[in-house]
Protein backbone atom coordinates (compact mmCIF):
# COMPACT_ATOMS: atom_id res chain seq x y z
CA UNK A 1 0.00 0.00 0.00
CA UNK A 2 1.42 3.37 -1.08
CA UNK A 3 0.79 6.27 1.29
CA UNK A 4 -0.20 9.55 -0.38
CA UNK A 5 -0.12 12.86 1.51
CA UNK A 6 -3.35 14.17 -0.01
CA UNK A 7 -6.69 14.40 1.82
CA UNK A 8 -9.90 13.02 0.36
CA UNK A 9 -13.05 14.82 1.53
CA UNK A 10 -16.05 12.60 1.06
CA UNK A 11 -19.13 10.89 2.40
CA UNK A 12 -19.09 7.13 2.76
CA UNK A 13 -22.03 5.30 1.20
CA UNK A 14 -22.23 8.09 -1.41
CA UNK A 15 -21.50 6.63 -4.83
CA UNK A 16 -19.12 9.38 -5.92
CA UNK A 17 -16.94 9.10 -2.82
CA UNK A 18 -17.06 5.32 -2.73
CA UNK A 19 -15.96 5.22 -6.37
CA UNK A 20 -12.71 6.98 -5.47
CA UNK A 21 -12.16 4.76 -2.42
CA UNK A 22 -12.60 1.55 -4.42
CA UNK A 23 -10.38 2.91 -7.19
CA UNK A 24 -7.63 3.75 -4.69
CA UNK A 25 -7.96 0.33 -3.09
CA UNK A 26 -7.40 -1.38 -6.44
CA UNK A 27 -4.41 0.90 -7.03
CA UNK A 28 -2.98 0.14 -3.61
CA UNK A 29 -2.92 3.83 -2.67
CA UNK A 30 -3.79 5.03 0.83
CA UNK A 31 -5.13 8.57 1.29
CA UNK A 32 -6.34 10.27 4.45
CA UNK A 33 -10.15 10.33 4.42
CA UNK A 34 -11.92 13.39 5.82
CA UNK A 35 -15.62 12.60 6.38
CA UNK A 36 -18.22 15.16 5.34
CA UNK A 37 -21.69 14.64 6.83
CA UNK A 38 -24.09 15.41 3.98
CA UNK A 39 -27.23 14.86 6.00
CA UNK A 40 -26.01 17.43 8.54
CA UNK A 41 -25.22 19.86 5.73
CA UNK A 42 -21.47 20.05 6.42
CA UNK A 43 -20.82 20.43 2.68
CA UNK A 44 -22.70 23.73 2.80
CA UNK A 45 -20.53 25.19 5.54
CA UNK A 46 -18.71 28.43 4.75
CA UNK A 47 -15.31 26.87 5.42
CA UNK A 48 -15.89 23.85 3.18
CA UNK A 49 -17.21 25.93 0.29
CA UNK A 50 -14.43 28.50 0.63
CA UNK A 51 -11.47 26.12 1.00
CA UNK A 52 -12.56 22.92 -0.69
CA UNK A 53 -15.61 22.93 -2.95
CA UNK A 54 -17.50 26.10 -3.90
CA UNK A 55 -20.22 23.89 -5.38
CA UNK A 56 -20.69 22.13 -2.01
CA UNK A 57 -20.13 18.64 -3.37
CA UNK A 58 -18.08 15.56 -2.55
CA UNK A 59 -15.61 14.08 -3.15
CA UNK A 60 -12.78 16.58 -3.28
CA UNK A 61 -9.06 15.85 -3.16
CA UNK A 62 -6.78 18.35 -1.42
CA UNK A 63 -3.18 17.94 -2.54
CA UNK A 64 -0.09 18.77 -0.49
CA UNK A 65 0.40 22.11 -2.25
CA UNK A 66 -3.17 23.15 -1.49
CA UNK A 67 -4.59 22.47 -4.94
CA UNK A 68 -8.07 20.93 -4.81
CA UNK A 69 -9.45 18.54 -7.41
CA UNK A 70 -13.18 17.90 -7.61
CA UNK A 71 -15.30 15.29 -9.41
CA UNK A 72 -14.67 11.62 -8.72
CA UNK A 73 -13.53 10.56 -12.21
CA UNK A 74 -11.14 13.52 -12.43
CA UNK A 75 -9.65 12.48 -9.09
CA UNK A 76 -9.31 8.90 -10.31
CA UNK A 77 -7.61 10.09 -13.50
CA UNK A 78 -5.09 12.02 -11.40
CA UNK A 79 -4.14 8.88 -9.52
CA UNK A 80 -4.09 6.82 -12.72
CA UNK A 81 -1.57 9.22 -14.25
CA UNK A 82 0.46 9.32 -11.05
CA UNK A 83 0.55 5.53 -10.72
CA UNK A 84 -0.29 3.91 -14.09
CA UNK A 85 -0.30 0.31 -12.86
CA UNK A 86 -2.63 -1.42 -12.55
CA UNK A 87 -4.27 0.38 -15.46
CA UNK A 88 -7.91 1.05 -14.55
CA UNK A 89 -8.52 3.36 -17.50
CA UNK A 90 -7.00 0.96 -20.03
CA UNK A 91 -3.48 0.64 -21.40
CA UNK A 92 -3.53 0.78 -25.19
CA UNK A 93 -5.46 3.43 -27.14
CA UNK A 94 -8.18 0.87 -27.93
CA UNK A 95 -8.43 -0.26 -24.32
CA UNK A 96 -8.68 3.35 -23.14
CA UNK A 97 -11.45 4.03 -25.65
CA UNK A 98 -13.38 0.96 -24.51
CA UNK A 99 -13.06 1.92 -20.85
CA UNK A 100 -14.18 5.47 -21.63
CA UNK A 101 -17.15 4.15 -23.60
CA UNK A 102 -18.31 1.85 -20.83
CA UNK A 103 -17.60 4.39 -18.12
CA UNK A 104 -19.80 6.96 -19.86
CA UNK A 105 -22.55 4.43 -20.57
CA UNK A 106 -22.67 3.29 -16.96
CA UNK A 107 -22.48 6.86 -15.66
CA UNK A 108 -25.27 8.26 -17.82
CA UNK A 109 -27.54 5.26 -18.34
CA UNK A 110 -27.29 3.47 -14.99
CA UNK A 111 -25.74 5.53 -12.20
CA UNK A 112 -27.64 8.75 -12.91
CA UNK A 113 -31.12 7.17 -13.09
CA UNK A 114 -30.45 5.25 -9.88
CA UNK A 115 -29.17 8.37 -8.14
CA UNK A 116 -32.20 10.39 -9.27
CA UNK A 117 -34.61 7.65 -8.20
CA UNK A 118 -33.09 7.86 -4.73
CA UNK A 119 -32.88 11.64 -4.49
CA UNK A 120 -36.45 12.15 -5.65
CA UNK A 121 -38.06 9.09 -4.11
CA UNK A 122 -36.40 8.15 -0.82
CA UNK A 123 -37.49 9.89 2.42
CA UNK A 124 -33.87 10.05 3.61
CA UNK A 125 -32.96 12.17 0.58
CA UNK A 126 -35.28 15.07 1.41
CA UNK A 127 -32.34 16.96 2.87
CA UNK A 128 -30.49 16.56 -0.43
CA UNK A 129 -33.20 17.20 -3.02
CA UNK A 130 -35.82 19.91 -2.58
CA UNK A 131 -38.41 19.60 -3.95
CA UNK A 132 -38.60 15.87 -4.44
CA UNK A 133 -40.63 14.90 -7.51
CA UNK A 134 -42.15 11.45 -7.09
CA UNK A 135 -43.05 11.11 -10.77
CA UNK A 136 -39.45 11.75 -11.75
CA UNK A 137 -38.27 9.09 -9.29
CA UNK A 138 -40.67 6.53 -10.80
CA UNK A 139 -39.51 7.22 -14.36
CA UNK A 140 -35.83 7.00 -13.38
CA UNK A 141 -36.46 3.74 -11.52
CA UNK A 142 -37.98 2.22 -14.66
CA UNK A 143 -35.04 3.39 -16.77
CA UNK A 144 -32.53 1.90 -14.36
CA UNK A 145 -34.36 -1.44 -14.23
CA UNK A 146 -34.50 -1.59 -18.03
CA UNK A 147 -30.77 -0.76 -18.27
CA UNK A 148 -29.89 -3.57 -15.87
CA UNK A 149 -31.71 -5.95 -18.18
CA UNK A 150 -29.67 -4.71 -21.13
CA UNK A 151 -26.50 -4.95 -19.07
CA UNK A 152 -27.25 -8.60 -18.38
CA UNK A 153 -27.11 -9.30 -22.11
CA UNK A 154 -23.95 -7.22 -22.53
CA UNK A 155 -22.14 -9.09 -19.77
CA UNK A 156 -22.94 -12.54 -21.10
CA UNK A 157 -19.69 -14.37 -21.81
CA UNK A 158 -17.36 -11.77 -20.33
CA UNK A 159 -15.79 -11.23 -16.93
CA UNK A 160 -15.74 -7.43 -16.95
CA UNK A 161 -17.26 -4.63 -18.99
CA UNK A 162 -14.26 -3.44 -20.98
CA UNK A 163 -12.21 -6.63 -20.96
CA UNK A 164 -9.97 -6.22 -17.91
CA UNK A 165 -11.33 -4.82 -14.65
CA UNK A 166 -11.66 -1.03 -14.89
CA UNK A 167 -13.26 2.07 -13.43
CA UNK A 168 -16.34 1.27 -15.52
CA UNK A 169 -16.90 -1.85 -13.42
CA UNK A 170 -16.52 0.18 -10.23
CA UNK A 171 -19.11 2.71 -11.42
CA UNK A 172 -21.69 0.12 -12.46
CA UNK A 173 -21.10 -2.07 -9.40
CA UNK A 174 -21.61 0.79 -6.96
CA UNK A 175 -24.65 2.04 -8.86
CA UNK A 176 -26.43 -1.31 -8.65
CA UNK A 177 -25.53 -1.75 -4.96
CA UNK A 178 -26.88 1.73 -4.24
CA UNK A 179 -30.04 0.95 -6.19
CA UNK A 180 -31.19 -1.38 -3.43
CA UNK A 181 -32.17 1.68 -1.38
CA UNK A 182 -34.76 2.47 -4.07
CA UNK A 183 -35.76 -1.18 -4.60
CA UNK A 184 -33.82 -1.35 -7.87
CA UNK A 185 -32.04 -4.67 -8.29
CA UNK A 186 -31.22 -7.33 -10.87
CA UNK A 187 -34.05 -9.78 -11.46
CA UNK A 188 -33.59 -13.50 -10.69
CA UNK A 189 -33.11 -14.15 -14.40
CA UNK A 190 -30.25 -11.67 -14.71
CA UNK A 191 -27.65 -14.39 -14.22
CA UNK A 192 -24.77 -12.58 -15.95
CA UNK A 193 -25.23 -9.41 -13.90
CA UNK A 194 -25.44 -11.33 -10.64
CA UNK A 195 -22.32 -13.35 -11.45
CA UNK A 196 -20.47 -10.17 -12.38
CA UNK A 197 -21.56 -8.45 -9.14
CA UNK A 198 -20.23 -11.41 -7.15
CA UNK A 199 -17.01 -11.38 -9.16
CA UNK A 200 -16.38 -7.70 -8.46
CA UNK A 201 -17.30 -7.98 -4.77
CA UNK A 202 -14.90 -10.92 -4.38
CA UNK A 203 -11.86 -8.96 -5.58
CA UNK A 204 -9.63 -8.67 -2.46
CA UNK A 205 -9.10 -4.90 -2.71
CA UNK A 206 -12.80 -4.26 -3.35
CA UNK A 207 -13.90 -6.52 -0.49
CA UNK A 208 -11.52 -4.80 1.92
CA UNK A 209 -12.60 -1.32 0.84
CA UNK A 210 -16.30 -2.17 1.10
CA UNK A 211 -15.81 -3.50 4.63
CA UNK A 212 -13.90 -0.34 5.61
CA UNK A 213 -16.68 1.83 4.20
CA UNK A 214 -19.32 -0.21 6.03
CA UNK A 215 -17.46 -0.07 9.33
CA UNK A 216 -17.02 3.71 9.09
CA UNK A 217 -20.61 4.45 8.11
Amino acid sequence: MTRNGAKLYGARMAISSDRVELFLAEKGIEVEFVPVNLMAGEHYSEDYRRRIAPNARVPALELDAGTVLRESVAICRYFEASQPEPALFGGTPLEQARVEMWQRLMELELLMPIAMAFRHGHPAAKALEQPQIAEHAAVQKQRAEKRIGVLDKELAGRDYLAGDFSIADITAFLAIRFGRLSKIAPEPGHVAVQAWMERVAARPAIATALQRIKDAS
